[in-house]
């Protein structure tokens, strides 16, 4: 008996013994791989085409990684169905931290809306690492349009329901939704044309095709110091700095109206949490780099500060809250 009851305490040891082994192994392993992340080049997956708005952050942000974690970070534009395709393959990327995602907000918040079946889930397939920056939206109108304001704007539009028209780089991308979302507040009847990206767009609202546009400010700036669109109110909830003359929408009579083309960085959700932390210390540092900044804010981008992880989520369903108001109300589905 007493035999018995020794190999029992012997047995119990050992297996006290294997697991301590097994957690300490498992913790210098974590730290290893804490230490060691990266030793190879770094993926960026950029869901929309190169020289968009969407590039332009991502190569942005893979340059400062790259001097900031000491290894290539490489983009590769992966663009096609509204950035469905390029964030499959982040998604199902390993979840090891090589593979990053340039994540915009129409497909973190406004796809998942609007489509009932993508190859992706938003929620349960990508962690948000850092929410870093969001573009100006401006609401202009063909100098036809004889509207100086927002009211004046849409007591004309009451008084010509359906006549009017407004373009977007194309249905269901957050310009188009931004329209949408006025059309609801204002109560007013206005006909979508849908184009395939901005340039279109802008081509026919210059030549009066259309008469209203939401773009966002980078690609409108030019055509508005030129004198050939007249801005009528941006989406921001401050006026922007090259517009200090032109109010926000929310402060010509829609108080609840905000409309946001955001950017940040996601990855795989079980990329591990030692990883995660490490991309999300060397991102913060990027917001706080003048440099960094200067780069973006010179093309007309509003540079966030480092938030937390539940910040970044607390931002992220004020959006989905929003947008699924407008979405429901408007009873907008592209499946």
């Amino acid at each position: 008996m007493k035999r018995s009851g020794a190999m029992r305490l012997d047995r119990a040891a050992s297996c006290v013994l294997a697991a301590l082994v097994a957690t300490t192994a498992m913790a210098l392993t974590t730290a290893a791989r804490a230490s060691d992340y990266p030793n190879r080049p770094v993926k960026l997956v950029v869901p929309y085409p190169a020289g968009g708005p969407t590039d332009i952050f991502g190569r942005t942000v893979a340059d400062f990684l790259a001097k900031d974690l000491k290894q290539a970070v490489v983009v590769e534009n992966k663009p096609g169905a509204q950035g469905a395709i390029g964030a499959e393959a982040a998604a199902r990327a390993e979840p090891d931290g090589y593979t990053l995602f340039a994540a915009a907000g129409s497909i973190i918040v406004i796809n998942p809306l609007l489509y009932k079946k993508l190859p992706y889930d938003a929620v349960k397939d990508f962690r948000m690492v850092s929410l870093m920056t969001e573009v100006p939206v401006v609401m202009e109108v063909n100098p036809s349009v004889p509207a100086r304001t927002v009211a004046e704007f849409v007591a004309y539009a009451k008084a010509n329901p359906g006549k009017l028209n407004f373009g977007s780089s194309g249905t269901g991308g957050t310009l188009h939704m931004a329209g949408e979302m006025f059309k609801q507040m204002a109560g007013i009847d206005m006909v979508h044309v849908p184009y395939k990206g901005v340039a279109p767009a802008l081509t026919d609202l210059l030549s009066g095709q259309v008469n209203v546009m939401f773009d966002t400010l980078s690609t409108s700036l030019p055509h508005i110091n030129a004198g050939a669109l007249r801005p009528l109110g941006v989406t921001s909830a401050e006026p922007v700095p090259d517009l200090p003359n032109v109010p926000t929408i929310a402060a010509s009579g829609y108080p609840d109206y905000s409309v946001r083309v955001w950017y940040g960085v996601a990855v795989p959700a079980k990329t591990p949490d030692d990883v995660v932390q490490k991309l999300t210390a060397s991102l913060d540092r990027a917001l706080g780099e003048a440099a960094f900044r200067a780069t973006l804010e010179k093309v007309g981008y509003v540079v966030f500060k480092p938030r937390s992880s539940e910040a970044i989520a607390k931002f992220v369903d004020e959006d989905r809250a929003r947008w699924s108001s407008v979405v429901k109300t408007q009873k907008i589905s592209l499946d």
